[in-house]
């Protein structure tokens, strides 16, 4: 097995997780980084409106993305490039939720996808103070880049894992995984029927008088 993976990082308009406003990818082969993908993106209305906060961050504004494309070709483009790949975000559930959220928003299934956290890999590798995206990633060598650029941020990701199993004398991302008492999530349609009939069983019980 290699050490190979593609790594996510997603921007939004505003706090909610549908409204995709940027997206980053950095795919990575044997641990070295082969290709790269980053586009602005069209926010699904209703979730379309910039926050003052959020441009203040990523200094993406609304006019930036008026010829954008939307999130239905966005979603084909980002799953054509990671193909099979296992997605590594750092602090992945908020890109997990975004992907989940922005597909819902356009009503597209929600796509069958692995994930990975760069956060959790980096607790277990490195001792920081904090391990913000920049901090660790400097702590794997790597800081030339503009945090809040997803095409940044997503090769910063790429970078802590890389390095993280530099230190570790791993050559596999399941094996680092394991290492650092992480996993590998799935999300998809069905996964997310599965969490429709938990949360219809817990409402059920929830019903239930007290001596059943």
């Amino acid at each position: 097995m290699a050490l190979d993976f593609t790594a996510i990082d997603f921007e939004t308009a505003n706090g909610n997780a549908a409204s995709a406003c940027a997206v980053g990818l950095v795919k990575v082969r044997d641990g070295r980084i082969v290709d790269r993908f980053a586009t602005l993106i069209r926010p699904t209305a209703p979730y379309d409106e910039f926050w003052e906060w959020n441009v203040r961050i990523h200094g993406i504004q609304a006019h930036q993305v008026l010829g954008a494309p939307d999130w239905v070709e966005v979603q084909e483009r980002i799953l054509g490039f990671g193909g099979d790949d296992v997605y590594v975000a750092h602090n992945a559930g908020f890109d997990k939720g975004v992907m989940r959220a922005a597909a819902k928003a356009a009503r597209l299934p929600v796509p069958e996808m692995r994930w990975t956290d760069s956060l959790r890999i980096a607790r277990k590798t490195y001792a920081l103070e904090s391990y913000r995206l920049p901090v660790a990633a400097l702590a794997a060598g790597f800081d030339d880049f503009r945090h809040h650029d997803a095409a940044g941020d997503a090769e910063a990701c790429a970078a802590i894992v890389i390095g993280a199993a530099k230190r570790h004398e791993l050559d596999d991302l399941e094996s680092l995984v394991q290492r650092c008492t992480s996993a590998v999530h799935e999300i998809g349609e069905r996964h997310e029927q599965m969490e429709e009939l938990a949360a219809s069983r817990r409402a059920a019980q929830r019903e239930r008088p007290w001596w059943q």
